[in-house]
């Protein structure tokens, strides 16, 4: 057996985090049909979506990070400040979020993961299922991990 050298490096570099996920996606679909069928598509694009909320002050109020991929749609981040919650403004964005990844980005599905302490009865009430529960992830919290139909 060849023992090869290697130096290893533990710095955070964008180019680099983007050239492993381009890596790692290649050889994802290299090994999958279901992946090879998105090639060319606009679903093999990962596409960053974003909806903000201000309020008459123009402060922030609210708002999601999210990207789609694969004819998906993951929420990443959904934030609404204390003063603007229970008026239905996370509502509007998860909705405004859903309909463009739907209609602007042909996705299907959707998913979100979020502890117990924050807003699984909020995904749920927006139609979501839970899919995943991790325990103690961070200790003493779960995890849900819920998905949604989009058509």
């Amino acid at each position: 057996m060849v023992r090869r050298m290697f130096r290893f490096e533990t710095e955070v570099d964008k180019e680099r985090r983007l050239l492993l996920r381009a890596a790692l996606r290649d050889t994802n679909t290299a090994s999958s049909p279901a992946l090879r069928e998105l090639r060319g598509t606009p679903a093999e694009r990962e596409t960053p979506l974003q909806v903000w909320a201000f309020d008459a002050d123009g402060e922030l109020a609210g708002g999601l990070d999210a990207h789609t991929w694969a004819t998906w749609l993951h929420v990443n981040l959904l934030w609404v400040a204390g003063h603007h919650r229970g008026a239905g403004l996370g509502s509007r964005l998860l909705d405004r979020a859903e309909h463009m990844a739907r209609d602007q980005h042909a996705c299907t599905n959707s998913r979100v993961e979020t502890w117990d302490f924050q807003a699984p009865g909020f995904y749920r009430q927006h139609g979501y299922e839970v899919v995943a529960v991790i325990p103690d992830y961070p200790p003493g919290i779960k995890e849900f991990t819920l998905t949604k139909r989009l058509s």
